[in-house]
C-alpha cells in the first residue's frame, strides 16, 4: 500500500526563505502545510505565495506546539506520515526520498535525516553540543544515533498517536525519540545533504535555556518509560 505522506514547516520570522522551501517540498508531497508561529514578518505571505496551506498563530507558542498542531490537522485528514522540514533553507527538500526511501526498505516509525558527517563545517560550539546532546539522548534512549537534533523527519501517524509528541519547543523533538526507541518502535536514520552546515544565524534555538528544556524532557521521557515497562 503506497503511503499518503505531507510536509510541515514550522515557521517563525522565515520571510526570506519559506517560499523556497514549501515550492522545493510541493514538488514532491501533495499538501505542505505551514505553522507560521506568531511571525511579524511576512512569513504567512510568502508560504501561501509558494502554494502552501497556512495556519498562524496570533503569538510565539514555539517549535514542538507548531510540529504538534501540524501533526493533529495532517494526521486528521487521512495522511499516514508527515515530514518535517526547517524554514530557513538549511534542510534541501530534494533529500526527502531518501526519509521516504528509509521508511520503506528499514520500515522506520521515525526516520531522522541525520548531519553527523558534515559536522567538521560547523562552528565548534555547535559541533560539540549537536556531539555531546545525541550522545546524551542516545543513552537515554537506549539507541546509538548520531545526529539526534536533526528537525529533518519522518513521523509515521501510528508512532505519533502512540507516543505523543511532549514538550512545546525545541525538547519535542528530543524527548520523543526516546519515547520511540523505548517503546519499541523501529528509529532509523538516513545522511542527508544540507543548505548549509552551521544555522547559528538563522536558527532561533537558544543554547542554554533550550538545552536545559532537553535536558528535562528527556530525563521526564525516560521516567515515563521506565514506568510504563514496569506496568506492562
Amino acid at each position: 500500500m503506497t503511503l499518503q505522506v505531507a510536509a510541515t514547516i514550522p515557521a517563525y520570522q522565515a520571510a526570506p526563505s519559506v517560499g523556497a522551501v514549501a515550492r522545493g517540498a510541493l514538488r514532491l508531497l501533495p499538501e505542505v502545510l505551514v505553522i507560521d508561529d506568531g511571525s511579524t514578518d511576512g512569513t504567512a505571505e510568502e508560504a501561501r505565495r509558494a502554494g502552501a496551506r497556512v495556519v498562524s498563530f496570533a503569538h510565539n507558542r514555539g517549535k514542538g506546539a507548531a510540529l504538534s498542531f501540524a501533526f493533529q490537522d495532517l494526521f486528521s485528514r487521512g495522511f499516514d506520515g508527515v515530514i518535517t522540514l526547517d524554514a530557513d533553507g538549511q534542510h534541501l527538500p530534494e533529500e526527502i526520498p531518501k526519509l521516504l526511501r528509509a521508511r520503506e526498505e528499514q520500515g522506520g516509525e521515525l526516520v531522522l535525516g541525520i548531519r553527523d558527517h558534515l559536522f567538521g563545517e560547523m562552528g565548534p560550539l555547535r559541533r560539540a553540543s549537536n556531539r555531546l546532546s545525541s550522545k546524551a539522548i542516545s543513552f537515554a534512549a537506549g539507541q546509538r544515533l548520531a545526529d539526534i537534533q536533526t528537525g529533518f523527519r519522518f513521523y509515521s501517524r501510528k508512532l505519533i498517536e502512540e507516543v505523543g509528541f511532549p514538550g512545546a519547543r525545541f525538547e519535542a523533538e528530543s524527548a520523543v525519540v526516546v519515547r520511540a526507541a523505548r517503546r519499541g518502535f523501529k528509529v532509523v536514520t538516513v545522511p542527508v545533504r544540507l543548505g548549509f552546515a552551521d544555522g547559528r544565524t538563522t536558527s532561533h534555538y537558544r543554547p542554554l535555556l533550550d538545552s536545559l528544556r532537553i535536558a528535562g524532557a528527556v530525563t521526564r521521557a525516560r521516567l515515563e518509560m521506565l514506568g510504563w515497562a514496569r506496568s506492562s
